[in-house]
C-alpha cells in the first residue's frame, strides 16, 4: 500500500481562524481558541493518521511585526515552520479580505514560499454573501500564485472534506513519521499550561493575557486517579500580580477552580492544582528568560 506523510504548515493573520481551523480538522482541541490576538506563542503540531496517509498540521502564531523578543521568538517560529514544509496552508478571514495585506505577506515571505506548493484556505464564508464567494476566488486565483483556493467554514466545519482531499494530492509519498496513535509533539503539562493561560485570556483584559507565560513546575501522578500539578503565572508587574491574584485570592481561586476543571476533562483524572503568581520584570524583552521557557531556538 503505497502511503503519503508530510508536514502542512497552517499560517496567516491574527484571527484569521488558524488554530480552530487545526482543531476541526483534527476533531480535537488541541489549540488555544481565543478572540484576542496572539494566542498562538509557539509552533503545535496536530498529526492525523489514517490507514494510508499522516497529515502533520503545523499551527503557528499570527503573522506580526515584531517589536520585542516575544514576538521576534513567535516570527522565527513562523519562518522555520515555513522553511520545513512540504505543504503551506495560507488561512485568511474571507470576509475581512485585504488585497494588499495579501499581497505584503506574499512579498514578505517570497524566499520561504518559492518552490512550495500553496493552498489559500477562504475561511468563515458563513460569515460573507455566498454571491461574493466566487467573484472572490477568481480574483485570488487570476492575481495570485496559489496552487488552490479552498472556501471553508471552520467553526461550523463547511467544506473540510474536500480541503482534506486537497492535501493529500498534495501530499508526498513517504513513511510514516509519528506512531499511528501520536497526536501531537507537545506533552501533556504543556497542554495544562495552556488550559491555565486561555482561561486567563478568557477572563482577564487589557494587558495582563499578553504579559502572561505559565510554567508547570510539577506534573506528577499521585495514583491512577490523581494528579498533582503545580504551575507558576509569571508576569511583568506587581500591578498585574495584584490583579491576578484579586481580593483575598479570589481571582486567582476563581482562575484555578475554572483551569482545574478543564484540566480533568483534559487528562480524565482527577487534579489537584496549585497556582503561584510572581513578578519577571519585562520577561517579554529577556531573549534568554524566553529561550528557557518557550519551546524552539531563540
Amino acid at each position: 500500500m503505497v502511503k503519503k506523510s508530510g508536514f502542512v504548515t497552517i499560517f496567516g493573520a491574527p484571527n484569521a481562524g488558524k488554530s480552530t481551523l487545526l482543531n476541526a480538522l483534527l476533531n480535537f482541541n488541541l489549540s488555544i481558541v481565543n478572540k484576542k490576538v496572539q494566542t498562538t506563542r509557539d509552533r503545535i503540531l496536530g498529526i492525523l493518521t489514517e490507514e494510508d496517509y499522516q497529515i502533520i498540521f503545523v499551527d503557528t502564531p499570527g503573522i506580526l511585526e515584531p517589536k520585542y523578543e516575544l514576538q521576534k521568538f513567535m516570527f522565527r517560529e513562523i519562518k522555520t515552520s515555513l522553511e520545513e514544509a512540504d505543504l503551506i496552508i495560507h488561512i485568511i478571514d474571507a470576509a475581512k479580505i485585504n488585497f494588499e495585506n495579501l499581497k505584503k505577506t506574499d512579498e514578505q515571505f517570497k524566499d520561504l514560499l518559492e518552490n512550495k506548493k500553496r493552498i489559500i484556505v477562504l475561511n468563515k464564508i458563513d460569515l460573507m454573501e455566498r454571491s461574493a464567494l466566487l467573484p472572490l476566488i477568481e480574483n485570488i486565483s487570476e492575481n495570485f500564485g496559489y496552487d488552490d483556493t479552498i472556501p471553508v467554514s471552520a467553526v461550523k466545519g463547511e467544506n473540510l472534506d474536500t480541503l482534506k482531499k486537497v492535501i493529500l494530492n498534495y501530499l508526498p509519498e513517504s513513511n510514516f513519521y509519528f506512531e499511528k496513535d501520536t497526536l501531537t509533539n507537545k506533552p501533556e503539562k504543556f497542554f495544562v499550561s495552556e488550559i491555565i493561560r486561555e482561561k486567563i485570556l478568557r477572563y482577564y483584559h487589557e494587558e495582563i493575557p499578553y504579559s502572561v507565560l505559565v510554567n508547570v513546575n510539577e506534573f506528577t501522578e499521585r495514583s491512577e486517579k490523581l494528579v498533582y500539578i503545580n504551575a507558576d503565572i509569571i508576569v511583568e508587574r506587581e500591578s498585574q500580580k495584584i490583579i491576578l491574584i484579586g481580593k483575598g485570592g479570589s481571582n486567582l481561586k476563581n482562575l484555578g477552580n475554572k483551569s482545574r476543571t478543564e484540566i480533568e476533562k483534559f487528562l480524565d483524572r482527577k487534579v489537584y492544582l496549585e497556582l503561584f503568581v510572581k513578578v519577571r520584570k519585562d520577561w517579554r524583552n529577556n531573549k534568554r528568560f524566553i529561550k528557557d521557557n518557550l519551546s524552539g531556538d531563540v
